[in-house]
């Protein structure tokens, strides 16, 4: 059990890294730019690995969860993607808000079923 812990957390604690990094790189504009990237980056990676570990038996569920629980949810971030749209309401960025949720929430899946499919359909 705590070895899985020590998994989660050392995945979390790349994935965050990795997320910081983008922020630097992307940097923050009026617009989101950076957590966008980073959620459609790590649906993505998600549906590779959900979708690898259903193709691959003998893919252990250690590597799920240091890949799906611990980086991709270190890296990606619903709460900054929330306090980012309070942001925007509070400077009255409507339009903006809808298009950041949008945008968000559809790429996201579409990032996943795409990741996902890449290994589901790829015998």
């Amino acid at each position: 059990m705590f070895k899985n812990f020590l998994l989660a957390g050392l995945g979390g604690a790349i994935g965050s890294m990795v997320r910081y990094a983008a922020y630097l790189l992307i940097g923050t504009r009026a617009f989101p730019f950076a957590t966008l990237a980073v959620n459609i980056i790590g649906s993505f990676v998600i549906g590779l690995v959900l979708a690898f570990s259903l193709k691959d038996e003998s893919f252990s569920n250690n590597w799920k969860l240091f890949l799906a629980t611990g980086i991709c949810g270190g890296f990606t971030t619903f709460s900054a993607f929330s306090a980012e749209n309070v942001v925007l309401l509070q400077n009255e960025k409507y339009g903006l808000v809808v298009v950041y949720i949008l945008l968000s929430v559809i790429s996201g899946i579409a990032a996943a079923w795409l990741g996902f499919s890449v290994i589901v359909n790829n015998k």
